[in-house]
């Protein structure tokens, strides 16, 4: 067995350190890039979302490296990622790729029996005593965790940073030292030492900043190049962002709290005076960050989504009237693989201009 998965955010960091915990060989895809979609583009349904034609582009790359087996979390929603999995595995056989697919679905979906059937597929071919089979979940999950955390600290201290570009910085630097080794507990060493230095860099609380918080279909928000690299753009802006949605959040909130119905229970009761009910995906989710982000004093949100996202086009038709009941500006971004990054450059730095002037006319008293 050698894993591959896909790229979503810092997805990667935690399953290499799973892998690494559990003995088992595994292949990490290139980083997404212009290669990874245009492959994935051309053996995926024209009308499918972005997330899907990447993931499959991931997939190929990773396949030209050795991996025969891929992990996948699983969704009976709505959302059409219910049926990512099935999809891909045709597509990859009439390409003459026999991949063995572990979909990791809720137990409320499939029942524990069947999952736990597909996480023996996994676990069967590690080396490892039980015990250090739950140490590696253990770490892996710690892993996520911190460097999620670092990563959100890093974004909202960039609007306050003395030396512009340096949380940037030390994050992109982290990262390449996780990746330089196999050892989780070395790896959560690293990041408690990332969290010191990112907590000693220089910043100015005299600062200002305009703040935005980051929301929508969780694939676009947390995978830098589906996104356009948004969250890089604000840092070097002198924004401070804020994302609710990461692994680490999805984790806990999915397979932790969900057996107890308390999923996004926050975020989805300030949802309801406008979407009550789930649409799938984190559509309600999204309607709550809205409403959240305001009451927390942002100067406004982002949403972005994939062209076709059935959830974010619901959120999508409600955030206008909360816009305009909360004086709340929020501007929506659709990316697909046709997005230009000119256009959408020009439509981020406008909406951060509006920000500024709007800001300013408040303080002016007008």
């Amino acid at each position: 067995m050698k894993v591959t998965f896909p790229h979503m955010g810092n997805v990667y960091i935690g399953a290499k350190f799973l892998m690494d915990g559990l003995g088992i060989d595994y292949v990490i895809p290139p980083f997404n890039s212009k290669r990874a979609l245009e492959i994935g583009s051309l053996y995926s349904p024209e009308e499918i979302c972005l997330p899907f034609k990447i993931m499959m582009g991931n997939y190929i790359e990773s396949i030209e490296r050795g991996a025969d087996t891929i992990i996948l979390t699983g969704s009976c929603g709505p959302c059409r990622f219910g049926e990512y999995a099935e999809l891909q595995m045709k597509i990859l056989k009439k390409l003459g790729k026999n991949l063995d697919f572990i979909v990791l679905d809720l137990p409320s979906d499939i029942g524990f029996d069947e999952l736990k059937r597909r996480i023996n597929k996994i676990s069967s071919q590690s080396p490892k005593s039980k015990k250090e089979k739950y140490m590696a979940l253990v770490n892996a999950y710690r892993i996520i965790g911190l460097i999620d955390a670092l990563e959100a600290k890093a974004h909202e201290r960039a609007g306050y940073e003395v030396n512009k570009g340096e949380c940037k910085c030390l994050l992109n630097e982290c990262k390449r030292k996780l990746l330089d080794t196999n050892n989780p507990k070395e790896a959560i060493s690293i990041l408690k030492e990332y969290h010191k230095k990112m907590d000693e860099v220089e910043i100015s609380r005299e600062k200002n900043p305009i703040r935005v918080a980051i929301i929508g279909e969780i694939y676009t928000i947390i995978e830098p190049f589906s996104n356009l690299y948004i969250e890089d753009k604000l840092m070097e802006m002198g924004v401070s962002t804020k994302r609710t949605l990461s692994p680490s959040w999805w984790v806990y909130n999915t397979v932790l709290l969900s057996p107890f119905g308390l999923t996004a229970k926050r975020i989805r009761d300030a949802a309801k005076e406008y979407l009550p009910l789930g649409v799938g995906g984190h559509g309600q989710e999204c309607v709550g960050e809205a409403i959240l982000s305001y009451e927390e004093g942002f100067d406004g949100a982002i949403q972005i989504f994939p062209l076709g996202c059935m959830p974010e086009i619901v959120s999508k038709s409600i955030l206008p009237s909360i816009a305009r009941d909360k004086n709340f500006p929020i501007l929506s971004l659709v990316v697909d693989e046709m997005t230009g990054e000119a256009g959408y450059q020009t439509r981020l730095e406008a909406f951060i201009d509006l920000l500024e002037r709007r800001r300013g006319y408040v303080l002016s008293g007008n």
